[in-house]
């Protein structure tokens, strides 16, 4: 299995490590309840350095994610602006979402998920190949996601002067290049703070003063209650090869006003003349229990199933996001050990 630059950081700091997509990654410290907390209330910190950092560069970078992409990089003006966006197969399904930063008309970063890399990869590659771009992944890098209410205060505080002048005034959902940090206002948890992306060997000098200022390690699953708390999906669960945006509440990351040729834009244009038959939508429970992934729903406008569940830290109740008939609504039961409970049809985020 891989391990990230801050394996070593994990271990010192008792993490219990889990295979994570061929990565050994921390599942906790501890308390998960703890870690959600503290990304809730004040800072956290998680090791990402497994995900896959690609840069397009070239003459036609711009004209290939155009074609690559379902939301419009033509939108991406501004240096260090990103976006969010599926890569779709010919049939409208996900490949993978990504974010992408503009860097320049000639160079693009994408952050990819590390459970699609493979695919991820020779997907660009292959659809690539026309246009006169080059790909680089970057193995050499790592990545800390500080997320919190005071997760930006304590990076600044830790960070030279001249760095924190820049990305002090930065907006959400954009990036700096400097020097060798690219540091970008994102995130996984519903929370405000930086992503940060460093040279490998420095990622553990900056996890350590990380720590000295008081912002807590975190692991997977704690990671996984705050992305489902802020109704941020999760690839592999909430979409799919087999599934469209429009069937995964993903619509609004499809530009289709422009006209422009993408890859699955004629899939997509056939589902939304003919009118989708499924939703991604909130659930919440109303009794005691929780639920898990796989669950099957009962509606009034027929079946459906979960695709990501946990109980709540924040609301103290079971949460999931499900994939249910299109014309689904208020009151619904959930499938749990074989007995019915009763829930209600949300639309997330959670909290």
């Amino acid at each position: 299995m891989h391990k990230t630059h801050l394996y070593n950081c994990h271990l010192e700091a008792g993490a219990r490590m889990v295979d994570f997509v061929g990565w050994h990654m921390p599942i906790n410290y501890g308390s998960q309840l703890d870690e959600h907390q503290a990304v809730r209330t004040d800072a956290g910190m998680f090791d990402v350095s497994h995900m896959t950092v690609v840069d397009i560069r070239g003459p036609q970078a711009r004209d290939f994610l155009s074609c690559l992409l379902a939301n419009d990089v033509a939108r991406l003006q501004t240096r260090g602006k990103a976006l969010y966006s599926c890569m779709l197969n010919q049939a409208g399904g996900v490949i993978d979402d990504l974010i992408a930063y503009y860097m320049d008309d000639r160079w693009f970063r994408l952050v990819v998920n590390a459970a699609t890399r493979d695919k991820g990869l020779s997907w660009l590659a292959k659809n690539g190949m026309e246009y006169s771009i080059s790909l680089t992944e970057h193995f050499e890098l790592g990545m800390i996601a500080v997320q919190g209410p005071k997760a930006r205060e304590k990076v600044h505080s830790l960070l030279p002067a001249d760095v924190v002048e820049d990305i002090a005034p930065m907006k959400p959902f954009s990036a700096i290049l400097h020097d060798e940090y690219f540091i970008a206002r994102t995130g996984y948890t519903g929370e405000d703070g930086y992503e940060i992306l460093l040279p490998g060997e420095e990622s553990c000098a900056l996890w350590d003063s990380l720590l000295e200022a008081g912002v807590k390690p975190c692991g997977l699953a704690a990671r996984d209650t705050l992305r489902l708390e802020a109704g941020m999906h999760l690839y592999g669960q909430d979409m799919d090869e087999d599934v469209t945006p429009l069937e995964s509440a993903l619509a609004w990351t499809v530009a289709m006003k422009d006209g422009r040729s993408f890859i699955g834009r004629k899939a997509l244009e056939q589902q939304m003349e003919s009118g989708i038959e499924r939703k991604l939508t909130g659930l919440v429970l109303e009794g005691r229990g929780v639920i898990r992934p796989g669950y099957k729903v009962a509606t009034a406008a027929g079946e459906g199933i979960t695709t990501s569940g946990t109980f709540s830290p924040t609301l103290q109740k079971a949460i999931a996001l499900a994939r249910v008939p299109v014309d689904a609504e208020g009151r619904c039961e959930v499938e749990i050990r074989g007995k019915l409970f009763p829930a209600k049809i949300v639309k997330p985020p959670f909290a």
